[in-house]
């Protein structure tokens, strides 16, 4: 569950400000309408997460039946979390984790491609997620970043759970629904996350050492190792050099 930290450092700190509420508040109900609509028309799970002010609204499609969810296609759940535990709880721990490891991996897709291009792309995953009756089914997992208008943040995420009717090239691929291009995520992509320099001062860190000690082996100042430290966290979105270290293992970075 590390990652989930990680990934709301990152989310949770993007800007926002009082003059942009009135424009905020409808995009926000549109973008609610659309999530309403998937639920209706795909029998979806649809859960769209809104990263400025850590609420989530969920809408439950005939398929939240499978899950022994709730299935009230009409009512709106709103959560104080951009993290649907009760869903997330319903897939299986390895999936899970490798779930959060493509969609650091997408983010970051995202974050490299032009602004007026960002909302071409979505992720698209295989899990494996509990039954009513116990039983892991295959499900399909998308999601969708949605750029906000009025300022260069990644404003909104909509995630999609339906049933698995075809299998992925790789059970993780992100899709350009404008061309129909499949890109696949995989560690060659992971090492551009972070800068050399910031790779350097991560192995020095996991191998126990003070930012005092780094700077002066690295010759540099300690000012500067904490720079790093503040980006190394906010590009791995963890909260502590202790998650940076353990998630950076996990993508090969160190």
């Amino acid at each position: 569950m590390d990652i989930i930290d990680k990934l709301n450092n990152k989310f949770l700190k993007q800007d926002f400000t009082q003059a942009k509420r009135s424009l905020y508040s409808e995009e926000l109900e549109k973008y609610k309408g659309i999530a309403c609509n998937y639920a209706r028309m795909e029998n979806a799970i649809s859960v769209l997460s809104d990263m400025h002010t850590n609420i989530s609204y969920i809408y439950y499609g005939g398929f939240s039946k499978v899950l022994g969810m709730n299935d009230a296609t009409d009512a709106e759940d709103k959560i104080n979390s951009i993290w649907e535990e009760n869903i997330l709880k319903q897939i299986h721990p390895e999936d899970l984790h490798s779930k959060y490891l493509q969609e650091l991996r997408f983010f970051h897709f995202m974050k490299h491609q032009p602004q007026s291009k960002r909302a071409d792309y979505y992720l698209a995953n295989e899990l494996r997620m509990r039954d009513v009756s116990g039983n892991y089914s295959p499900v399909l997992h998308r999601l969708f970043y949605i750029p906000a208008s009025f300022d260069n943040s990644i404003w909104l995420a909509l995630c999609l759970y339906t049933p698995l009717i075809f299998e992925l090239p790789n059970r993780s691929v992100v899709i350009n629904s404008t061309t129909g291009q499949m890109i696949e995520l995989g560690k060659r992509d992971d090492s551009n996350i972070l800068s050399d320099r910031e790779k350097q001062v991560l192995r020095l860190i996991n191998k126990g050492m003070m930012s005092k000690s780094i700077a002066e082996m690295l010759s540099i100042s300690i000012n500067t190792v904490s720079r790093h430290r503040q980006e190394i966290l906010g590009k791995l979105q963890v909260r502590s050099s202790i998650e940076a270290c353990r998630i950076a293992k996990d993508l090969g970075i160190i």
